[in-house]
Parts: C-alpha cells; structure tokens; sequence
C-alpha cells in the first residue's frame, strides 16, 4: 500500500491509498514530516527577519532623533549681550521658534521608535519563543506517531514472516509423513512419529496464523488511527500554528503604519507652528526696529556758510560746517580729524566709562534706561527679601522656640546697606539720564536753527553743542564733570576780529592763549591730537571745551594737544581774545 498526502486537511480526506495490501511503505510519511518542518523553520526565521528589520528601523528613527536634536540644540540662541539683542527682530523669533518645533518634532521620531520596540520588536521577540516551543511540540507528537506506526508494522512483519515459516514447516512435515506412509519398509513406530510430527507443525502454523490474524487486526487499525486522526490532528495544529503566525505578521505590519499614523497629527502640528512662525516675520518692523537701535540722536549739520574772500577777514569758524578751516591748519595732517562724525568708527574697544558717554546721546539714553530698570529690579527683589526676614523675625519673637530673633539682624543689615548702594547707583544714573534729556534736542529746534543759517550768512551759530564735533581718539564724550566746569563769559560780537582765517595763509602763526588750567590727574594721551599731562602741572589754555568734554592746551611753543576737561581745572582770562561760550 502507498500512502499520500494531501496538505489540505480541511477537506477531509487527507491520504489516500493505492496498491497491494502487501506493498505498504509507511515511511514515505516522513518525507511529508521533513517538508512542514522546513517550511515551519523558515516561517520562524522570516519572524527573525522581520523582528530585525523593525529593529533597524527603530535604531535609524533614534540616531535620527538625536541628530535633530544635536542640530537644534546646536543652533539655539547663547546666553550673552548679542543673542538678547538678535532676539527683538521677528526673523529671530521665527528661527527661534522653528528651532524648538524641530526639537519637539524630533521627540516624535522618538516615539515612534519606542512604539516599534514595544509593539512590534517586544512582542515578536516573545511569539517567537512561543511558537518555536509549540512547533518543537508537534513534530515531537509526529515522530512519535510515526516511530510507533513503524513498530507496529515491524511487528506484524515478524508476525508475518513466523506464519509463513510455520506453514512451511507443516508442509514438509505433511509430506514426509506421507512419505513414510506410503513406504512399507518404514515400521509403523515411524509413520507414527512422522504423523505426530505432521500434526505438531500443523497446530503451530494454526497458532501463528491466529497470532498474525490477530496483530494484522490490530495493526490496521493503529494504522487507521495514526493516518486518520493521529497525524491529521498534528498537521491540523502546524496549520493554525502556521495561520497564526501570518496572521501575527500582518498585524505587526498594520502596526508598523500605525505607530507612524498616530504621531502624524503632532507632526502636523510642529510642521505649522513652523509655518506660523514663517508668516510671522515682519520686514517693516525689523527694519524700524534697526532704526529704533542705532538712531543717535544727533542733528545733521546745518547749512554750510558762504564766505566771502573779497571782504575782510572778520569771521569765526562755523561749528557746522563739514570743516574747521582753523583746526585744518593747526593741527598737522595726521592730528586732523572730519566733523561728521557719525560717519566715524570709534576706536574705544573697551566697554566704555560707567555713564556711556562715548554713545552717542539716543543710544545713551536707551542704555541708561535699561541700567535704571535693572537697578530698580535689583532693588524690589532686596526689599523682598528684607520683607520676607522681617517677617520671620517677628515670628521668631512671637514664638522664641522657633528661631533666635537676632540671628536675622545681620542679614537685614547686610540686605539695608545693599539697598543704599543699589539707590545710590540709580540716583547717579537718574542723573545721567536728566542731563543727556536736557540736552537732546528738539525738533522745534532743529527748524530754528535751519532759519538761523538762511538769514545770518555772516554769523556762526554756536548751537550744535557737541553733535558737530569728535572727541581727537574718535569717541563722542557729551558729559562734563559739575566740578570742573568752565564759566565762560559770553562774548556780544560774535563776528570779533578774531584772526582765524588768516590761518589758511600763514602755518607758522599760532593761537593766543585764553587762559591757564592746573591738571588734577595724570594723562597718558596715547591717541593721535592728544598730550600727556602729570598730575598738578600748569599749562596754558589756547582752545576751551566746546561741549565735546576736551580742552586745547599748550605747554610750550612746541608742545600742543587736547587734555580731557574733567581732568584739568581752567581759569580762563575775561577778556581773552578768542574765548568762546559753550552753550
């Protein structure tokens, strides 16, 4: 008999037998046994396969995480000056903001990687065992099934052969005694014992045709068992093993899309918050706002005189003329420096004195501001702490047990002197600001002025104070010190017959001295139109501050430059013939 299979089990008839009784070959089961076990062990390596696929994936969605978040991280705003200032236009705002959603979508790949793992890679990795150990078990039943079978058949073989040798035996048996029978020189005793030895075999190929009649009963029907229930029910368990291990991948690749579809809406959401921060970027505003930051304050120069060579030479100098024909022709040309100074790069690389006056005045208001507002902070945040320890001491004198009431004295004395210091400063820069505001000037001002140039060709105006002039090391100086202000007496006729023009024709003649100061503290003067001074010594006064904070000395016929005017006390003489007022 051959066998077949037929892997369908659902329907029904699973094998299917042919041929002689007498030909059965069972083993060619086994065949069928090693084909589900191959296919089975390559269904679990395609679960490795994909177990690991997901793995990679989610390693690809961390690293990816991480570099956005390095590049994030690596592109945010510093804590220092320059990244605060940046921070007021709305395009830094907008990249800014892009920065933090990029942050925040980043920890969305991270959820995605995280769901992979748990969801996917975790419960593969623990269906895995299971389903080989439940494989394992199967194929165990079946080779046990089939090592059984095949006992069986071994058995009725035996069975078989021993039947068939015994009826053998009582053949030659029945014919040997016949034999004997028929021979009449054989005694009688013989044929005897030739016929008892006949019947013997007979009675024992009878026995092994009961015995072989009765194993082959049994066989066929532990045959009938093991093709017809034993093994459809294992190959029934492979298939549903097998169902549902497809099954358990197709899920876990719905889930594979899933995990991605479930962070899509935040996704979304940091995609338009990037978009919103995009369309929140204001050209005009940002471009006000770099107005609003560098505007100085200062007044442009008025209208540049007419002078008039063919009349005598009675003029002074025009204070807003793009020039200083006298100092162009004092000073050599390496000392001269331009009037529009605006235009001119400071040299100061320092962080400049306590009170900006190297700023221009807008720029030193705003400055001033910002140091009163954060001295005012300063000062509430130690009046709150002062409030809070009063407190805590008069609860300390309420209930003793709770605290010494003097171990808090200390520190309201410390916090009392922290105050005074912290009003103190904010008193010099009120100060400061009162002055700079007094001086700034005004538009009705600037109108004034222009109509004062129109109609007096032939007068200098001496109202621009300092925004026409430039300190001799570039830098614009707008403060004087209230103890070393010179008073000086306005001169009525501001057309004098002051020689300054004759400058221009005669190099070797120079200023007469309008005075003397006494220097209250030593002077390096390292930049160029500058001299140096020691503290206590005298020197004459040939030029006086004319509102940008230097004074014009000389020490002898040789020796000539500015000194700051804080650092020098001046006398100036009445009647000196060229003085001039500041206003």
């Amino acid at each position: 008999m051959y066998i077949f299979l037929d892997l369908d089990i659902s329907k029904g008839s699973t094998f299917h037998t042919r041929g002689k009784q007498d030909k059965m070959v069972p083993l060619q089961k086994r065949d069928q046994f090693d084909n589900l076990e191959k296919h089975t062990q390559w269904g679990i390596e395609f679960v490795e396969k994909y177990t690991k696929f997901v793995k990679e994936r989610s390693e690809i969605e961390t690293n990816y995480a991480k570099q956005i978040r390095n590049l994030s991280k690596k592109y945010q705003p510093k804590k220092n000056s320059r990244e605060e200032e940046e921070s007021k236009y709305t395009f830094c705002r907008a990249f800014l903001t892009t920065l933090n959603e990029l942050n925040d979508y980043a920890g969305q790949h991270e959820v995605i990687a995280e769901n992979l793992t748990s969801q996917i890679i975790a419960e593969l990795s623990r269906y895995l065992q299971e389903i080989k150990t439940e494989r394992k078990s199967h194929f165990h039943d079946g080779r046990k099934a089939q090592q059984h079978i095949e006992s069986s058949w071994k058995q009725l073989e035996s069975c078989k052969r021993k039947f068939e040798r015994d009826c053998k035996e009582a053949d030659r048996a029945q014919q040997y005694f016949e034999k004997m029978d028929a021979d009449i020189n054989v005694t009688k005793a013989d044929v005897e014992k030739a016929r008892q030895q006949a019947q013997m075999r007979h009675q024992m190929a009878a026995d092994s045709k009961g015995e072989y009649s009765s194993y082959l009963q049994k066989f066929n029907q532990e045959q009938n068992d093991h093709y017809y229930t034993i093994i459809p029910n294992i190959f029934q368990k492979l298939q549903d093993m097998e169902e549902r291990r497809i099954e358990r991948i197709g899920l876990c690749m719905k889930t594979f899309a899933d995990v991605d579809r479930q962070v899509l809406p935040i996704v979304g959401k940091c995609l338009d918050g990037m978009t919103k921060a995009a369309e929140s970027i204001e050209p005009k505003t940002d471009s006000k706002q770099v107005v609003e930051s560098y505007k100085s304050g200062f007044e442009p120069p008025g209208d540049v005189e007419f002078e008039d060579y063919g009349q005598a030479m009675k003029r002074t100098a025009s204070e807003t003329s793009l020039s200083n024909s006298r100092e162009g022709k004092e000073k050599p040309a390496g000392k001269s420096k331009g009037k529009l100074w605006p235009f001119i790069k400071n040299k100061n690389k320092g962080s400049g004195p306590e009170d900006f006056s190297h700023l221009p005045p807008e720029q030193r208001r705003k400055k001033l501001q910002g140091k009163i507002d954060e001295l005012s902070k300063d000062i509430q945040k130690e009046m709150d702490q002062r409030d809070a320890l009063t407190k805590m001491k008069d609860v300390y004198v309420k209930n003793p047990q709770m605290g010494d009431p003097a171990s808090v004295d200390p520190r309201l004395s410390e916090i009392g002197q922290n105050i005074e210091k912290l009003q103190f400063e904010m008193q010099k820069f009120e100060g400061w600001l009162a002055e700079v505001e007094e001086r700034m000037p005004s538009k009705s001002d600037t109108h004034r002025r222009s109509g004062l140039y129109e109609t007096q060709n032939n007068t200098t105006v001496s109202t621009n104070c300092a925004q026409d002039r430039e300190s001799p090391d570039g830098s614009y100086t707008e403060e004087q010190n209230s103890e070393t202000q010179v008073k000086a007496t306005p001169i009525p006729n501001t057309t004098s017959t002051t020689p300054e023009f004759d400058d221009e024709f005669d190099d070797e003649e120079t200023l007469p001295t309008i005075g003397t100061c006494k220097a209250l503290y030593p002077f390096e003067g390292h930049n160029e139109g500058t001299i140096s001074v020691a503290e206590g010594e005298l020197l004459y006064v040939i030029e006086e501050d004319k509102g940008d904070g230097w004074t014009r000395v000389r020490r002898n016929e040789d020796e000539e430059g500015y000194v700051p005017t804080s650092y020098v006390e001046v006398f100036l003489e009445t009647n000196a013939k060229g003085a001039m007022t500041y206003i």
